[in-house]
C-alpha cells in the first residue's frame, strides 16, 4: 500500500485531466464506431477500450507502488528486450494497412512499437543520467544517436516511419534537456535538412505519396488524399458548436476512414465544433504543463530526464495528429493519446501518466 504522505503528494490535476480525457475518448468512440462494429454488438469498441482503461488505470497504481529510480536499474535489460520485440515483429508479425507491425496474442493485437517508445524513454534518461553536461562535442553525442538509431532504424523497417519520428522527437527533447551543446543541435538539424533530398529516395511509395498529398490533396483524391479531404470536410462543417453528439454526418456515414483510431479528432471537430476541439486541446495543453512542472521539480536528473522524454512524445503526437486531421501535417497513423482507440497506445499513454506521477510524488525526500 502506498505510504499516505506519497499519496497527499499526487498531482491530482494531472489525474483528472487524464480521466477526463479519457472518458471523452469513450464518449466519442462510441460515436464513430456505433454503426460499424465487427459484430452485432453496436458498442463493442466502446466495451473493449472501457475494459483495457480500468486495466491501464490499476495498473497506473500499481506503478506508483515503487520509486520511479528503480527503472534505471532495469534500462540496459528493457532496452534488449525493445531490440528483441521489434525484431520478432519481422518474423512472427502479421500485417495490415500495408505494415507489419503487430503480434498477435490470443485475442489481442499487440504493437510493440508503441511500447518501444516508453521503453526507449527510459533506457536513454539512464544514459544521459551518466552523461549529464557531457554532449558538448559531436563525439560525445555520436553514442547516444547510435543508441537510439537502432531500435529507430528496426521501425522503420516495419515499415512505422510514424513512430520512427517520434523517437526522433523523444531523442532531440531529451538532449536538450541534457544539456547538449546548442551549436551542434543545429548542425545536426541542417544536415537533417540538407539530406532530405536523400532520404526521399530511401521511402515506400504509398509515404511518397502522403507528402504529395500533404501538399496538394487533389493529386489522389480518392486514393491516398482521400483521408485529408474527407477530415477537412468533417472539421470545417462542424463550424462553431457542431452537429451534435452522433449527428456527424461524415463519421456516421462512414465517409471518414479510421475515424475511431487516427481520425477521431475530426469527428470531435465535426459534433462538438470549434467549441468542442478548443477544450480537448485546452486539456492538452493542461496536461503538458502539468509534465513541464514535473520536469522542473524532479528531485534527480533521470527523473527531469523521464519527464522531459514522456512530454516530448505526447506532444509530437498531439501536434501531428491534430495537424493531419486538419490538413497542415502529412499523415503518418499517429494515434491521438488518450482518445484514439487502440490497446497498446491507451497502455504506453497511460505508463508514461504512471511515471509522471511517480516522479512528482516523489519530488522531495519523504520518511517513511
Amino acid at each position: 500500500m502506498l505510504n499516505r504522505r506519497l499519496l497527499k503528494n499526487l498531482d491530482f490535476v494531472a489525474i483528472f485531466v487524464t480521466l477526463l480525457l479519457l472518458a471523452i475518448s469513450l464518449v466519442f468512440i462510441g460515436s464513430a464506431t456505433h454503426i460499424n462494429t465487427p459484430s452485432e454488438d453496436r458498442y463493442w469498441y466502446v466495451q473493449r477500450q472501457g475494459l483495457f482503461t480500468l486495466f491501464n488505470i490499476i495498473l497506473v497504481y500499481f506503478t506508483l507502488n515503487f520509486d520511479y529510480k528503480i527503472l534505471s536499474r532495469f534500462a540496459n535489460a528493457l532496452y534488449v528486450i525493445n531490440l528483441v520485440m521489434l525484431l520478432a515483429v519481422m518474423f512472427v508479425g502479421h500485417s495490415a494497412l500495408g505494415a507489419q507491425r503487430w503480434i498477435q496474442i490470443g485475442p489481442v493485437s499487440l504493437q510493440p512499437s508503441e511500447f518501444s517508445k516508453i521503453i526507449m524513454i527510459i533506457a536513454l534518461a539512464n544514459m544521459l543520467d551518466h552523461r549529464w553536461g557531457q554532449l558538448r562535442t559531436l563525439r560525445e553525442v555520436l553514442p547516444v544517436f547510435v543508441y537510439v538509431g537502432i531500435p529507430f532504424l528496426l521501425v522503420l523497417k516495419q515499415p512505422d516511419l510514424g513512430t520512427s519520428l517520434v523517437f526522433m522527437a523523444i531523442l532531440f527533447g531529451m538532449i536538450y534537456v541534457a544539456g547538449i551543446n546548442t551549436k551542434i543541435l543545429m548542425g545536426i538539424f541542417a544536415a537533417g535538412i540538407a539530406f532530405m533530398p536523400i532520404f526521399w529516395h530511401f521511402l515506400k511509395d504509398y509515404q511518397k505519396m502522403r507528402l504529395l498529398v500533404f501538399l496538394d490533396p487533389n493529386v489522389d483524391p480518392l486514393g491516398s488524399g482521400y483521408h485529408i479531404i474527407q477530415s477537412k470536410i468533417a472539421i470545417g462543417s462542424g463550424m462553431v458548436l457542431g452537429k451534435g453528439l452522433f449527428g456527424g454526418t461524415q463519421s456516421q456515414l462512414n465517409f471518414l476512414p479510421e475515424n475511431h483510431t487516427d481520425f477521431i479528432f475530426a469527428v470531435i471537430g465535426e459534433e462538438m465544433g470549434f467549441v468542442g476541439a478548443f477544450l480537448i486541446l485546452f486539456l492538452y495543453f493542461i496536461l503538458l504543463y502539468r509534465g513541464l512542472k514535473i520536469a522542473g521539480v524532479a528531485r534527480d536528473n533521470f527523473g527531469t530526464l523521464l519527464a522531459a522524454g514522456i512530454i516530448s512524445m505526447l506532444t509530437f503526437h498531439i501536434l501531428v495528429n491534430v495537424g493531419m486531421t486538419a490538413g497542415i501535417m502529412p499523415v503518418t497513423g499517429i494515434p491521438l493519446p488518450f482518445m484514439s482507440y487502440g490497446v497498446s497506445a491507451l497502455t504506453t499513454n497511460m505508463l508514461s501518466i504512471g511515471i509522471m506521477l511517480n516522479i512528482y510524488m516523489r519530488r522531495q525526500k519523504i520518511l517513511f
